[in-house]
């Protein structure tokens, strides 16, 4: 992800009603999210789709990886060559 620029990336939400499409744009272009204020707090971040996707892909690995380490610790693995053999003897009917 591109580096967030607060100066350009974070919106009223008001403003945001006004250019939505400009914003859009925007973010879409840049690749960087914009974060929109409501009362001069933070309410809502916008992401391009793409970005948003690689991030949902990234978490996936991450807890994936997570998840095997736990296994690992706990014990639960198979050995390679127990592995390898189920699978010929799947795949061999």
């Amino acid at each position: 992800m591109v580096q967030f620029r607060p100066s350009e990336d974070v919106r009223p939400v008001t403003e945001f009603r006004a250019h939505t499409s400009a914003v859009l744009d925007q973010v879409h272009a840049t690749r960087r999210p914009v974060i929109l204020t409501q009362h001069g707090r933070s309410r809502a971040v916008l992401l391009d789709v793409d970005v948003y996707e690689d991030l949902l892909d990234e978490v996936a690995l991450v807890r994936a990886v997570r998840t095997g380490e736990e296994q690992m610790v706990a014990g639960e693995v198979v050995p390679h060559e127990d592995v390898e053999a189920r699978a010929r003897a799947r795949f061999a009917k």
